[in-house]
């Protein structure tokens, strides 16, 4: 069965590969193959234009199907998502306000993940308040940070010009043509995946309850509060890299679960590799489909992962 498993993997492997090479090759403009080897206006599109954005989209798609991953196994929930602790809704509140200000792009992100962070110690502190926090506690407080960024963001459109709005709709709608520097996201994938992956076995009973967990030996609350605390970084670093993107951390685990089983040890991997060869699909027909228009690729990913995820639940056995 584990040999099997990582068939599927190396095969998963692949196809991530051919994700990106697909990005790359495929846009409104044809590549002269020639004009890439003289230096010419191919090349700027090809290495300059399509291969930082589908990078990006790669390690966008992975940070959050790995945040998803670890959420779903902090909170035992299989509705957990990156977003659910309210790091998405900081985010957006300091990329917008940078936004209103008329700052630059790289002001932007600073803004974003400063936001993010912010939030996340919020969340945090709430939910820990005089004594040791529970799963229930962290996600209601998340709930509510979330809410409360929620309402800030509605305040910050409605006091926005017209010429502003429309750039901050495409980042909250998520739009991976904002990247232009992809390798702070892929170092950020790759350290959270090697952080993770040797906790895997603890992972894996504290999937299957706290007490079983504790009696295996196993530090749950040191545990938790690692995974929160990583799964919140990786989520602060897909907002800030590419917008909020939906339904990738909430549907791509669950696929994983069904083409690799529910050991972490493949399963972690198996969610990057999934995420990010999604995503980086999903961008590929968001700038194709009425090119030369972009749309913004978290619409393309809600209008996927909506019967997708429909799919999954038809799929779950039926409690008598």
């Amino acid at each position: 069965m584990k040999h099997r498993a990582v068939l599927r993997l190396v095969l998963l492997l692949l196809i991530a590969v051919a994700s990106l090479a697909v990005a790359v090759l495929i846009g409104s403009v044809e590549i002269d193959w020639q004009g890439v080897l003289d230096g010419g206006t191919s090349r700027t599109i090809l290495l300059d234009l399509r291969l930082p954005r589908a990078l990006g989209a790669f390690a966008c798609g992975g940070l959050l199907a790995l945040a998803g991953a670890l959420m779903q196994v902090l909170l035992r929930n299989p509705l957990a998502d990156p977003y659910v602790l309210g790091v998405s809704g900081g985010a957006a509140v300091g990329a917008l306000l940078a936004m209103l200000l008329g700052g630059a792009a790289l002001v932007v992100g600073g803004a974003a993940f400063s936001g993010a962070f912010a939030a996340m110690l919020l969340v945090f502190a709430l939910a820990h308040g005089e004594g040791s926090w529970t799963q229930t506690r962290l996600l209601l407080t998340g709930v509510i940070v979330a809410s409360g960024s929620g309402a800030v963001v509605t305040l910050i459109l409605s006091l926005a010009p017209e010429q502003a709005l429309r750039g901050m709709l495409f980042w909250l709608m998520g739009d991976a043509g904002q990247i232009s520097d992809p390798w702070p996201a892929l170092a950020l994938l790759g350290i959270g995946l090697a952080i993770a992956l040797p906790f895997a076995r603890d992972l894996n009973a504290l999937a299957r309850g706290e007490v079983l967990a504790q009696a295996l030996g196993v530090r749950v609350g040191r545990l938790r509060g690692l995974v929160y605390f990583l799964a919140a970084l990786l989520t602060a670093g897909a907002v800030t890299t590419a917008g909020s993107i939906g339904f990738v951390g909430l549907v791509v685990p669950h696929l994983a679960r069904m083409l690799i089983g529910n050991d972490q040890r493949l399963l972690l991997p198996t969610a990057v590799l999934a995420g990010g060869a999604l995503l980086t699909l999903a961008d590929t027909l968001a700038r194709t489909l009425i090119a030369p228009q972009q749309l913004p690729v978290g619409v393309l990913t809600a209008l996927l992962g909506v019967p997708l995820f429909l799919f999954l639940l038809s799929r779950q056995p039926k409690t008598p």
